[in-house]
């Protein structure tokens, strides 16, 4: 389907999400899309007038119906479109006669149903565009601008709405009502909510930037099944992170990368997932897996804004609660210390005896008979100078208390004390439930804070605010930084370059390879192994043979001459079975000890090249230990990615090993890095597997290029 690259003016999106008045073409009492739309905005405070356009019917929803725009006779700010297919291109033409300019189309049948579909799609932007029209759709349910009451949304929309921090763009129409109620039932309120349907005109990225913009809103949440433009996304990204607004994504499809290369073991470790992955950390962008988490997260960070810092203080009134706490923050790589000495001196007059004083803090069942309790300890725990942010199991009453003055008081109490706290705090209930009239009652009369539901979506939210938090300061709009001049490249870059070509360009730009001699007879394998000293490796050379190890390619440990004589002889032997041209020898010292990884880079067409740093030789596609990157990296990046290995305890010194200079490891991974972004769009992938790391020798002993 067609969809647009052209940035919509700001101007055009404040235009299209605040119309003073509306008109809804082709409202019908038959269509269920009619009534809910109008409902909608009668409904939410729109205070505009809203016109309905039907040319066959005088009344419609119980208010007169005008036969054409043309008829309504005053200013239309905004049609919502739910005509015919076919009709709407001329619903267009006549409103941009009339000078409308902004225009929702819920009609479906476009680019989603087929070429001819495509066809018209293709004609309502080619029109949208020549006369400056601003169009969102079309097979979209609309918009619920929840800030100004603006709501022309084709499902029905269940009360209360409530207005707040978090913008939310779906590119799921039919998952944007169920989003709806949850933040509702949830008490998360919306800035706007937007279902951008084909995106023909208006994509993801034009509302980004007008939520960026937005005063009203703090976090932009995002439900999309594709990123169709990276370049435009990464760039709107970049706008959220200055501006301090978390962008917190749901990114649907985890299909393999459909342009692997198949001579190149980096292949099995990048696939689209996660090198969407990838990006969207280089972005600033917070990924989730669910949409409760979508919601809770966002919540949060509206709440929260940044968590300077991965220890977290805990204070519940439960045991229980303390455990599943401690198993969550381990697997969102957060820090639970010990508390200072002050900190459990102070504990410990408050507390009962028999309540035992540590992170995470269980004040025990006592809150019965003292309800300031927990948020007295909160208030000592806040004070801690080991913690970065509190995390507070509290819920909010379900049901009308007896009294319900004694509740607002101890809420407004602990409300306070939130407020007064010196670190973040961050409130959780129990287990993910509705929050019910009363709960909103409560938190509305007494400024009770954000309430995440339940302690597995907490320390999820959680654990994203760290990680976002951390890596806001690496977010910039400024542009990488030139590398130095072009790479030394010599001969055509067309093909498939064996090990003794992709050596070569390695060495040339500065990368450091083991020394290796071509030999095409066994004289001059058996003079190359002279010359390095035994034990020598022989590998074997021709034209387009990649993964040497598969035909028995590469001899190890070959400790005289009579053993590089047999070797030439069988692996040359091997290689005109298979009727391979170019064929020969590659001899080099033999490597002992050290750890394998592999680097390698392979282009994706959505994202550019992506960079796989993991644990290598013949094992990669086994052990699938790898860290991907967006290019271009420094070293302090892949400083980080090497330590998100599952095997980095390996190149620390495990088990005695000599431990890796990981500075001089990480300076050698960003150069080979350089060089394949230097490369350009000519590389389909770059491959240095193994790259042996003894100490501080790195140096790369086998590696692989494809050209497109």
């Amino acid at each position: 389907m067609s969809t647009a690259t052209t940035h919509i003016r700001p101007e055009a999106m404040q235009a299209l999400f605040a119309p003073g008045s509306i008109a809804l073409v082709g409202a019908t009492d038959k269509s269920g899309w009619s009534l809910s739309t109008f409902d909608n905005l009668r409904n939410n405070g729109f205070a505009g007038p809203v016109h309905l356009v039907n040319p066959r019917t005088e009344v419609v929803h119980g208010q007169r119906a005008h036969r054409s725009l043309t008829d309504i006779g005053e200013r239309v700010d905004m049609a919502y479109v739910m005509v015919p297919t076919p009709a709407v291109l001329s619903v267009l033409r006549e409103g941009a006669g009339l000078g409308i300019r902004s225009y929702v189309v819920l009609t479906a049948g476009f680019g989603e149903t087929g070429p001819e579909g495509r066809r018209l799609e293709d004609e309502i932007l080619a029109f949208a565009r020549e006369n400056r029209l601003t169009v969102l759709g079309p097979n979209g349910n609309g918009y619920i601008n929840a800030t100004a009451g603006t709501t022309p949304y084709g499902l029905p929309i269940p009360p209360p709405l409530i207005g707040g921090p978090v913008g939310v763009v779906l590119q799921s129409g039919a998952l944007a009502s169920s989003i709806l109620s949850f933040a509702q039932a949830r008490n998360v309120g919306l800035s706007l909510l937007t279902s951008m349907g084909n995106e023909t005109m208006i994509s993801v990225t034009d509302v980004i930037d007008y939520l960026v913009d937005d005063p009203a809103t703090k976090v932009i949440a995002l439900f999309l099944e594709s990123v169709r433009h990276p370049g435009e996304f990464a760039r709107a990204a970049r706008r959220a992170a200055e501006a301090g607004k978390p962008i917190v994504a749901l990114k649907i499809g985890s299909s393999t990368l459909a342009s692997h290369t198949a001579q190149a073991h980096t292949g099995a470790l990048v696939g689209d997932d996660v090198v969407v992955d990838a990006a969207f950390r280089k972005l600033g962008v917070v990924r989730v897996r669910s949409l409760e988490d979508l919601i809770i997260t966002a919540g949060l960070l509206a709440q929260t804004g940044p968590i300077h810092g991965q220890r977290i203080g805990v204070v519940t009134p439960s045991g229980g609660a303390c455990e599943v706490i401690a198993d969550r923050a381990e697997q969102e790589d957060l820090e639970l210390p010990a508390f200072a000495p002050e900190t459990v001196a102070r504990l410990k007059e408050i507390l009962p005896g028999f309540a035992t004083v540590q992170n995470p803090l269980d004040v025990t069942g006592y809150v019965v008979v003292d309800r300031t309790l927990l948020s007295r300890a909160l208030e000592v725990v806040a004070d801690d100078p080991g913690v970065d942010a509190v995390m507070l199991l509290s819920d909010l009453p379900r049901l009308p208390p007896a009294d319900l003055k004694p509740t607002l008081e101890h809420f407004a109490a602990t409300a306070q004390r939130i407020r007064d706290a010196k670190r973040p705090v961050i409130v959780a209930g129990n287990v993910l439930t509705d929050i019910t009239e009363v709960g909103r009652h409560v938190q509305r009369e007494t400024g009770f804070p954000y309430v995440v539901g339940g302690i597995e979506h907490a320390m999820t939210a959680i654990g994203a605010a760290v990680r976002w938090s951390r890596a806001l300061p690496e977010v910039t709009l400024a542009e990488p930084a030139e590398t130095g001049g072009p790479p030394v490249v010599r001969g055509e870059t067309t093909g498939l370059w064996t090990e003794h070509r992709a050596s070569e360009l390695l060495r040339d730009n500065g990368i450091p390879v083991v020394p290796s001699s071509r030999a095409t007879t066994e004289d001059e394998a058996v003079a190359a192994a002279a010359g390095f000293g035994y034990p020598v490796v022989l590998k074997a050379v021709a034209d387009g043979l990649g993964h040497k190890s598969d035909i028995g390619g590469v001899r190890l440990g070959l400790d005289g001459p009579d053993a590089v004589r047999r070797a030439h002889r069988e692996v040359c032997v091997a290689l005109r079975e298979r009727g391979l041209t170019g064929i020969g020898t590659l001899v080099q010292p033999q490597r002992r000890g050290g750890v394998e990884l592999i680097v390698g880079v392979l282009r994706d067409p959505a994202w550019g090249p992506v960079m796989a740093v993991g644990l290598g030789g013949v094992w990669v596609e086994v052990l699938r230990d790898s860290a991907l990157r967006l290019l271009p990296v420094d070293a302090s990046d892949i400083r980080r990615a090497l330590g998100e290995l599952r095997g980095a305890r390996l190149l620390e010194g495990a088990r005695g090993t000599e431990p890796a200079d990981l500075d001089k490891v990480a300076e050698v991974i960003a150069r080979i890095g350089a060089l394949a972004d230097g490369l350009g769009p000519h590389l389909e992938s770059l491959e240095v597997n193994p790259l042996l790391v003894r100490g501080s020798k790195v140096e790369a002993l086998d590696a692989l290029v494809t050209w497109n």
